[in-house]
This record gives structure tokens, C-alpha cells and sequence, in this order.
């Protein structure tokens, strides 16, 4: 019986229960697997960091306003992935998804997110 190389699909001689034809092949096919496991590690964080833009966008209309986090925690807003960060004058660290920030505070013992639009003062932090 003949077998094939997973990779180039040419004859393989030798041992039995061979994959690949040579190491070039082997090492070309586990690059080519981890290659596509990275970029889909990459989609799965620009698509969670558009998510996380598009909740902030809807719920900050107004330019600043304070919400629950498990309202936003509900519709899949992840804090765990950010653009950026700023830090204001009182040391508060404000975590950004492109152009729209929050900041985690607590009020009467439940935690809430300050919502900000980038402004252009902060680039002179």
C-alpha cells in the first residue's frame, strides 16, 4: 500500500506509520496549523473589542454617564479587552475601546462603569 505525504501528497518511503516525506514537510504543515490557530485567535480578539465599542457607543449618547456593569456584562461587553488607557489628573485609569472609555467605580455597593468619549484635551496626558 502506498502512502502519501500529509503535506506535499508525494510518496512516502520508510518507517510505518510515517506522516510526512521529509522534515521540511512536517515542519511547513504544523506551521501552516499554528498559522491559522493564531489568526483565528486574532478574530476572536478584534471581534470582541468591536463588541465591546459598539455597547459602549449605544449606551454613551450623551458623552459621560454611569451604568450598572452587569448591564453591559449582559450584552457582551468583556472589560478584559481594551485599545488603550488613560489616566486623569486625579490618577483615575480609564480603559478604552478605540474612541469610547470606561472606568469600574463602586456606588452604594454595586459596580458601575463611567462611560467617556475621547476628548481631545487627553492627548496632552
Amino acid at each position: 500500500m502506498e502512502r502519501q505525504c500529509t503535506y506535499c501528497k508525494e510518496q512516502i518511503e520508510g518507517r510505518e506509520g510515517k506522516k510526512f516525506c521529509s522534515s521540511y514537510c512536517r515542519s511547513a504543515f504544523y506551521y501552516q496549523q499554528n498559522k491559522e490557530k493564531e489568526h483565528s485567535l486574532f478574530k476572536k480578539i478584534d471581534q470582541q473589542l468591536k463588541t465591546n465599542r459598539k455597547i459602549l457607543k449605544n449606551y454613551n449618547r450623551a458623552g459621560l454617564v454611569t451604568i450598572r456593569k452587569e448591564k453591559l456584562i449582559k450584552e457582551g461587553f468583556d472589560p478584559k479587552y481594551f485599545t488603550h488607557y488613560w489616566k486623569n489628573s486625579k490618577g483615575q485609569v480609564y480603559l478604552f475601546c478605540y474612541e469610547y472609555g470606561f472606568l469600574t467605580v463602586n456606588e452604594r455597593q454595586k459596580g458601575k462603569y463611567v462611560l467617556i468619549k475621547w476628548q481631545e484635551y487627553m492627548n496632552r496626558y
